[in-house]
């Protein structure tokens, strides 16, 4: 019987995981407060409902949604810091909540404004910490403390401390420190949550840079669609802890039909054309989708060019946050 690859095994494997939370339901006055003492009632939220996925080696996925959709939920289980109420989990081939020491060796993880460096020392006392604790070989340490160093720009900053740093700063000391190890896959939850312009460039050519050089496998989080766009080739979204859609991003812009707007300023009311559909309009601004993706461009121009009173036309390519919040909308009726 022919083996499989170890590059063909999938290395996050969520097969039908749920997720509830459970909590006591408050109440508004004493005697329910009374009644709910002797027989308390719950309320439970389901974080993620039945759902199932699989991310292979090497690839960069974003996994993205509301507030609440399950975004943060699914990284503590794949960590092994949450257990499912059903379902099955796999990293690496590892159950995380019971192989939850050696799999750390194995993976990082980063949440947002969390951080794992010693506050009043300087960052090399945390970067050498961990390499005494995590037992990081000496080869490994000075290569990967090398390469992170000159990557993400730390020279200036390993002898500064924690406290001392700026929220773009640490960020980027916090990530080199969770590659000191090797990881094979690494968890990213709002990576570049409140970094300027500056630090949110290189947190994202790091990244890509990574993913693409050493195949480490990466699922990021991020409110911010351009920056996951811009970083990852999947993305997978949730809604109220289900997944809505999975595949790369040129595909979700094709859910959409149109992958352009057309924004129109023009005296009187708004034009009726075939080829284009009113989306929205405020005073003489008025804007457009198109009704099929397919139509040619030279007969979109022809309809315009009738329009009588037009001011002002632009074309632009329609942004994924506005692709991706219409989706919603569509799903919420």
């Amino acid at each position: 019987m022919k083996q499989t690859a170890a590059q063909d095994i999938p290395v996050l494997v969520i097969d039908k995981v749920t997720k509830n939370y459970t909590k006591l339901q408050p109440k508004n006055n004493l005697k329910e407060t009374l009644v709910h003492f002797i027989k308390p009632q719950k309320i439970i939220t389901t974080a993620l409902n039945d759902i199932s996925l699989t991310v292979n080696k090497g690839e960069f996925v974003a996994y993205a949604g509301a507030n609440g959709a399950g975004k943060s939920t699914t990284m503590k289980i794949l960590s092994g810091i949450l257990q499912p109420n059903s379902g099955n989990v796999r990293v690496l081939g590892l159950d995380p909540s019971l192989n939850r020491v050696t799999l750390m060796k194995k993976i990082g993880v980063l949440f947002g404004q969390r951080t794992e460096l010693w506050w009043d020392q300087p960052i090399i006392t945390s970067f050498e910490w961990k390499k005494t604790v995590w037992d990081i070989p000496n080869d490994v340490y000075r290569l990967n403390l090398e390469m992170i160093t000159d990557l993400l720009d730390l020279g200036p900053l390993l002898n500064t401390f924690s406290r001392e740093l700026s929220l773009g700063q640490r960020m980027r000391a916090d990530l080199g420190m969770l590659l000191l190890h090797n990881p094979e896959v690494i968890f990213l939850d709002e990576p570049t949550l409140g970094l300027d312009v500056l630090a949110k460039r290189q947190m994202i050519a790091f990244l890509k840079e990574l993913n693409a050089e050493k195949k480490t496998t990466i699922l990021v989080t991020s409110h911010d669609m351009t920056d996951l766009e811009e970083m990852a080739q999947r993305i997978i979204l949730l809604s109220q802890g289900n997944i809505i859609f999975d595949g790369n991003f040129q595909q979700l812009r094709d859910v959409r039909g149109s992958i352009s707007e057309i924004h129109i300023e023009v005296t009187g009311t708004p034009p009726v054309m075939d080829s284009l559909k009113l989306l929205e309009s405020s005073g003489n601004n008025h804007v457009y989708s198109m009704v099929d993706s397919s139509i040619p461009l030279n007969q979109l121009l022809r309809e315009l060019s009738k329009i009588e009173n037009l001011k002002n036309l632009e074309i632009r390519k329609t942004s994924i946050e506005d692709i991706i919040a219409a989706l919603y909308r569509e799903l919420r009726g």
